[in-house]
């Protein structure tokens, strides 16, 4: 069950990341390097992916209207609190055309303490060729993709995919 589990989610993994790959974008495929992305968080902190070198990184594709962000978040918020002094890095990309005041309305009913990026999420989620959300990339302590998970997701993969380096 699981292999299949695995050979599901690096399917939909290649058809995600390479979605509308046409025109001259570039196709990212699992085993990639994740494309660098600079930003600033709603608190104000500057994140850059290749600062978190060293540490895997969770980054969420999202927008305030869907019900699978809504639901799982308090699973990002678990494994962020609960792993972060083991170097995990978890972000929200929000990709979503609704207002700061929505989006920060959002964080603090979900209290995500992790940090969050509104402005500029199209532009990093363009890089990352995401057209659908939610969407969970995985990427690891070297940079490398290592999935992506369209939709929810729960604890079974956070422990799948993010066993070995916690």
């Amino acid at each position: 069950m699981l292999v299949r589990l695995l050979s599901g989610l690096v399917l939909i993994t290649v058809f995600f990341l390479s979605a509308c790959g046409g025109g001259g974008e570039k196709v990212l495929a699992v085993g990639d390097m994740a494309p660098e992305f600079r930003a600033v968080g709603l608190q104000g902190e500057k994140i850059q992916l290749s600062e978190w070198k060293g540490s895997p990184v969770i980054l969420r594709f999202w927008s305030t209207d869907c019900k699978y962000c809504r639901a799982d978040t308090p699973i990002f918020n678990y494994y962020f609190e609960n792993y972060k002094e083991k170097g995990l890095r978890v972000v929200y990309v929000n990709t979503g055309e609704e207002s700061m005041a929505l989006v920060k309305e959002f964080v603090a009913d979900l209290e995500i303490t992790f940090p969050v990026i509104k402005e500029g999420g199209q532009a990093i989620a363009t890089q990352y060729n995401v057209k659908i959300v939610p969407q969970t990339i995985f990427i690891s302590p070297e940079g490398i993709i290592l999935t992506a998970i369209l939709g929810g997701v729960g604890e079974a993969e956070f422990k799948e995919i993010l066993g070995n380096f916690l």
